[in-house]
């Protein structure tokens, strides 16, 4: 398996977070007001923009778009039996839960597999080499053919996403954890499982959530493009739907939804890597 394809820890060589010449990675006041202030003006760069064109369904403002999305909080759409903007962001995150959860939990099995036991991995590494340039969104209509519009297709499609990010993840982060602390623990007396489960994959941790977050990253995609396809509910069912009526603010509203949704769930990810790596905090 290629040893670039996925961050590792910061020690061994986490993958580099994008940071400007001479930026600290700090939580400074000064970063946040400079990322405040990148906000703002992109916030008012839309606003010109939008009374330049001056046409709502091209492009409305961002009052319009703020107003839609408190509108639509206690809104149903579609009206008669459709839901509020957040019961559709609770089935997306309902779906990304299951399918994200079962990905990882099936990715760093399998990763710890393939480290543990060589035969296995040099089974199992082409099929993954062969698979990761793949997208998901390319098996949408196999899954449909295969398992209707329910919920298995839309299960089966993020599984596919990030369960070969998880594998390689977990793959690289453990091969890059030092020997000598296997060796260690080995001299000790643990057994070679008890080594990988409390030395190896404690030390790898790190890294593997760094490929937990960019596996949720995938599994958003996935899932809001199934959803644009085939579903009934749901912030890519929404995000369609008002498309298609030309409702321009709505659909914003729904993007904004997901980026704050997905915000939400990478602030936990980083919350329980500082957690676990003492060099984050």
């Amino acid at each position: 398996m290629s040893s670039q394809t996925v961050p590792t820890s910061r020690a061994t060589g986490e993958p580099a977070e994008l940071t400007l010449p001479g930026a600290r990675r700090t939580a400074s006041p000064s970063r946040l007001l400079y990322g405040a202030a990148g906000i703002v003006l992109a916030l008012l760069l839309w606003e010109a923009l939008a009374y330049l064109k001056d046409d709502a369904v091209l492009l409305p403002t961002v009052q319009e778009t703020a107003r839609t999305f408190w509108e639509y909080m206690s809104t149903r759409y579609p009206a008669v039996v459709g839901n509020t903007l957040w019961q559709h962001a609770l089935v997306s995150v309902g779906r990304i839960a299951v399918g994200w959860g079962v990905g990882v939990l099936i990715g760093v099995a399998v990763g710890g597999l393939m480290v543990s036991v060589p035969l296995l991995r040099h089974l199992v590494d082409p099929l993954i080499e062969i698979t990761r340039p793949l997208p998901p969104l390319a098996f949408i209509p196999l899954f449909i053919v295969w398992f209707g519009i329910g919920e298995t297709s839309k299960f089966l499609l993020i599984l596919v996403g990030v369960v070969p990010i998880m594998i390689i993840a977990t793959v690289s982060a453990l091969d890059a954890v030092p020997k000598e602390l296997e060796q260690a623990a080995r001299s000790l007396g643990a057994t070679p499982f008890w080594t990988l489960v409390t030395v190896r994959l404690r030390s790898a941790l790190p890294a593997i959530i760094t490929g937990m977050r960019l596996a949720m990253g995938g599994a958003w995609t996935s899932i809001v493009a199934v959803e644009l396809i085939a579903a009934t509910a749901g912030l890519g069912y929404l995000i369609n739907n008002a498309g298609v009526n030309l409702q321009t603010p709505l659909v914003l509203s729904g993007i904004v939804t997901i980026s704050i949704v997905g915000i939400v769930f990478d602030s936990l990810l980083r919350l329980f890597h500082r957690s676990i790596d003492p060099t984050r905090r």
